[in-house]
């Protein structure tokens, strides 16, 4: 049976490194960061006062009626997306939409209204709380948003997998569209976690950075031997898949094929990260593209900055990738945007194609001193450029365990004669 290939054709982000590809893509390449101290009003009675926040007003976008309906979140997901569409140049109006449809990821869904719900309730004693708390709180409600604002009937699905969801909302359209059921998917995912409840229970976890006093834009150091955690950002980043034929016959511009997706389990620890599962999950997704560890050019490695994930990171690229692992750069660009949870995977993926058609390699920022456990190849301090890229990898590993790798090929990358055959975009559970 033919499979059906998966083209990327629009791109989308609202970013702490930027609210365009353009942006983003200066930022990376200059590694500006996006990490800096919180409102005055956070700050108070944080130990870690410092995110990555996005130059984003809900107002300035939206009308005061229909705000009152959207958490943060959403309004985020619903500017990403509606780049990506108009990057695209898709016209939903020419298409069958039933044959199109929106996966979203979240980690946390509205946090600013669950936040501003408990405030009324407990710290003011009040009953008066707003009457789209449900509507606006609900994980869903940017996948929603997104099917109401633009006509789609298809499938409207919220994958909330922790660090991983929207890697999984891309590898799950991208198979939606493979199967035949549809045409056409906006995927991604959308966080908005600055409130002082979130971070404020993060920090109890003791997993966020320590802000640096000469300059908090460095504080996130992944893969340094000097790294005291991650840093919490906020944002939206979306993709719009089509089936590769359907793209062609509509001339649209085509960023790249997503031709790889692994998906596995840890199955082990709640937090813990396993290098056998994040391992896994790369070497599925090599096997779904059809690809040799030599074949892989660039890793956006999930590189959260603390302890234990880095170097367990790098333990799972040596083995995944063997004696190849120490000549793939691989970076971590959270080292600039912060870590966005649900939103984190959707936005390295788009790095990862961003990199792909530039030939540049992101860097590693604030990496002064490399841990020796983590002793591969991580890009640090400055962005390459003229890097041939034809085929690059985006790692995402979360809490709970579930890891999610995608990989995307440049359109024009030749196709080996007597290579492996493409596999139809499948999950591996371990």
């Amino acid at each position: 049976m033919t499979m059906r290939r998966v083209a990327v054709t629009g791109l989308g982000v609202v970013a702490p490194i930027g609210n365009s590809i353009e942006e983003v893509a200066r930022s990376l390449a200059e590694g500006r960061s996006g990490v800096r101290r919180l409102a005055s009003s956070l700050c108070e009675r944080l130990r870690s006062p410092i995110g990555a926040s996005c130059a984003f007003d809900g107002a300035a976008n939206f009308d005061p009626a229909r705000l009152r309906l959207l958490d943060r979140v959403t309004q985020l997901a619903l500017a990403a997306a509606a780049q990506a569409l108009a990057d695209a140049r898709l016209d939903l109006s020419a298409e069958q939409r039933q044959r199109c449809g929106a996966f979203v990821g979240s980690g946390m869904g509205g946090a600013e209204t669950t936040d501003a719900g408990y405030r009324t309730i407990y710290a003011d004693a009040s009953d008066r709380v707003n009457p789209y708390t449900v509507l606006a709180a609900m994980t869903n409600a940017p996948a929603s948003w997104i099917s109401i604002e633009h006509g789609l009937f298809g499938p409207s699905l919220t994958f909330s997998t922790a660090c991983s969801s929207s890697s999984v909302a891309i590898g799950e359209a991208a198979r939606r569209i493979q199967s035949g059921d549809v045409d056409v998917m906006i995927a991604g995912g959308a966080e908005a976690p600055l409130t002082f409840g979130v971070l404020r229970a993060w920090e109890a976890m003791r997993t966020l950075a320590a802000e640096d006093a000469q300059d908090p834009g460095a504080s996130c150091r992944p893969f340094s031997l000097n790294r005291s955690g991650l840093v919490l950002g906020e944002g939206a980043a979306f993709v719009v898949l089509e089936e590769w034929r359907h793209a062609v016959d509509r001339g649209a511009p085509i960023h790249a094929e997503l031709s790889g997706y692994g998906l596995t389990s840890d199955a082990s620890h709640i937090t813990r990260p396993s290098a056998e599962g994040q391992a896994g999950a790369m070497r599925a997704a090599l096997a779904c593209a059809g690809l040799e560890p030599e074949e892989i050019d660039y890793i956006n490695a999930h590189g959260s900055a603390t302890l234990q994930n880095d170097a367990t990171e790098t333990a799972a690229i040596k083995q995944a990738f063997g004696k190849r692992a120490y000549s793939i750069p691989v970076s971590s660009t959270k080292s600039t945007h912060g870590h966005l949870l649900g939103a984190a995977g959707g936005l390295e993926f788009i790095i990862a194609v961003i990199c792909l058609e530039k030939g540049m390699v992101a860097p590693t920022m604030h990496l002064d001193s490399p841990d020796p456990a983590c002793d591969l190849d991580y890009v640090p301090g400055a962005a390459r450029n003229g890097v041939p890229l034809q085929a690059v990898m985006s790692n995402s590993f979360a809490f709970g365990g579930t890891n999610a790798v995608l990989i995307a090929e440049s359109p024009n990358r030749p196709r080996r004669a007597g290579g492996p055959a493409k596999n139809a975009l499948s999950v591996t559970v371990e």
